[in-house]
């Protein structure tokens, strides 16, 4: 490692450079900011060491002119001034740290382990905390969990996807994979067995998508100031705990949870299912003006505002309330330049479908496929869009007006790795995750299969209409050009089926702070 110490009192310091040199350090050594340029232009090193009060160039003149040279060199200012001022100053030029003299050789170790060493400290401690961990999540996961009890296990395992990619450890990464394939293994057993009892009231349910509303969001609408409904598409529980630190920059959460899901994981279901508070069969009874099947030609998601107004209605919430879907990055910025409107309103629904365009373009566009090849990335991509997004601008106004939110999603989504053939007549529906008919060929043991619709309270079509739900990282190929079709469609991100990452989703109370 090569240092750069610049102190106009560096005799002095000779000790402490001899201390860092028995360490392995490599460390020049100048007394004025001239020289500490002059040294820098010449000589690339990872640190540098800046005495703030030197003769000439000050030391704030020298760290300005080094961080033109090379604005990632790590500056450690050393004072004997503790004046707020400068030290803010200091640290708004972008310092690494900040020492006050006299600094002892331990002071100054341990700011070189913090600011060259992080990064592999921590990736051995994460490792290390996974190797203990990971034998105790095998031994929960071979036990019976319940529904509150598979959230918590995908929170833990969400947890050490995060940490881990952190990380320098490509084979920590590739067991802490196998153990989320085997926890998506049990959990798709879990809900196989236990799905139709849920609607039917036989077995305790956890809270889904035809509840939500009722239970989550109707409460909020009476409090102090208008209610903001955040519905991002898509929007897997991960990704929600990354946005999370730029969203807490405006907002404060009240509560944090997770909902399930109702099967298909999939918008025209799912989504319709949140604004309507009513399962899949029961719009299709109820508004069938409104409700539209796989087979009938049409947009799937067009009235979505025309099922939140009846919901309302039958909750007695006769509010004045607004819907806006969107769809693109000038339907943003127009709800944004009339956003101040929105306050006039007691409740206010946004439906925001980035995330869920991002996973289609991901799967047509190979620079996109490129630029979103696995998990972390995706969700980087989720990051940078959130960060220059109108949506943003639109929690800054909540924000700054003092309003509420529930920020929630319709589905999540999953990385496809393994095919499973299906065969189906013209009519069956084009999802990779599901399939409903009344012609479908597969082996029943690959799938979780539904012979009678009205048990899942889905509509039934045809007397032998079924429907059939990957599960794991599975997707459903038909055997027509069939290897071209897995390649195509291996290792993008898709919806519909049973995995935690499409059923375990966010629903988030905040308000301004």
């Amino acid at each position: 490692m090569q240092i750069l110490w610049a102190d106009d009192e560096i005799d002095l310091l000779k000790p402490h450079v001899l201390f860092l040199e028995e360490k392995g350090y490599d460390v020049d050594t100048v007394t004025n900011g001239t020289d500490a340029v002059e040294k820098a232009n010449e000589k690339n090193y990872d640190i540098i060491f800046l005495d703030e009060n030197m003769p000439g160039l000050s030391g704030l003149e020298t760290l300005s002119e080094l961080k033109a040279k090379d604005p990632g060199t790590p500056i450690i200012m050393i004072t004997k001034s503790e004046e707020e001022a400068i030290m803010e100053e200091a640290i708004g030029s972008k310092i690494s740290d900040y020492l006050i003299k006299p600094v002892n050789p331990r002071q100054i170790l341990l700011s070189l382990k913090k600011n060259l060493d992080t990064k592999r400290l921590v990736s051995e401690k994460t490792t290390s905390n996974y190797q203990q961990r990971f034998r105790e999540i095998s031994m929960e996961l071979s036990g019976r969990l319940d529904h509150a009890e598979w959230s918590e296990m995908y929170k833990q395992l969400v947890y050490w996807d995060l940490e881990l990619s952190k990380s320098n450890d490509p084979g920590m990464t590739e067991i802490q994979n196998m153990q989320r394939s085997e926890a998506n293994g049990q959990f798709s057993r879990f809900v196989s067995e236990n799905y139709t009892d849920w609607l039917s009231g036989v077995e305790d349910a956890p809270l889904m998508s035809h509840r939500l509303f009722k239970e989550k969001i109707s409460p909020e609408i009476e409090g102090d100031g208008p209610l903001f409904v955040l519905l991002i598409d898509n929007l897997r529980y991960d990704q929600w705990i990354i946005l999370k630190p730029l969203i807490q920059e405006d907002l404060r959460i009240e509560s944090e949870e997770m909902y399930y899901s109702i099967l298909p994981t999939a918008t025209q279901y799912s989504r319709n299912s949140i604004f309507s508070g009513l399962l899949p069969s029961e719009m299709a009874k109820n508004h069938p003006d409104l409700w539209l099947n796989d087979e009938d030609e049409g947009g799937k998601n067009m009235y979505e505002a025309q099922f939140l107004e009846s919901q309302l209605q039958r909750l007695g919430k006769n509010v004045r309330h607004s819907y806006n879907k969107i769809t693109n990055l000038n339907a943003g910025k127009k709800l944004v330049d009339i956003f101040s409107n929105l306050f006039n309103n007691q409740l206010n629904v946004i439906v925001y479908n980035f995330v869920d365009m991002l996973s289609h373009a991901r799967t047509e566009m190979e620079m996109i496929r490129e630029l979103a090849d696995d998990s972390a990335a995706y969700r980087s991509l989720t990051l940078s869009w959130f960060e220059h997004s109108a949506l943003r601008d639109m929690i800054r106004q909540i924000a700054e007006k003092g309003g509420r939110v529930v920020l929630t999603t319709d589905h999540g989504t999953i990385q496809v790795k393994e095919p499973v053939k299906v065969i189906g007549d013209r009519n069956t529906n084009s999802n990779l995750r599901y399939k409903q008919g009344k012609n479908l060929n597969y082996n029943a043991k690959e799938v979780f299969e539904i012979h009678d619709p009205s048990k899942a309270y889905l509509p039934k079509q045809h007397v032998s209409t079924r429907f059939i739900f990957a599960k794991e990282d599975q997707f459903f190929v038909y055997p027509n050009n069939y290897n071209h079709y897995v390649n195509y469609f291996r290792d993008t991100f898709q919806h519909g089926g049973i995995s935690m990452e499409e059923m375990l989703i966010p629903v988030v109370t905040l308000r301004a702070k």
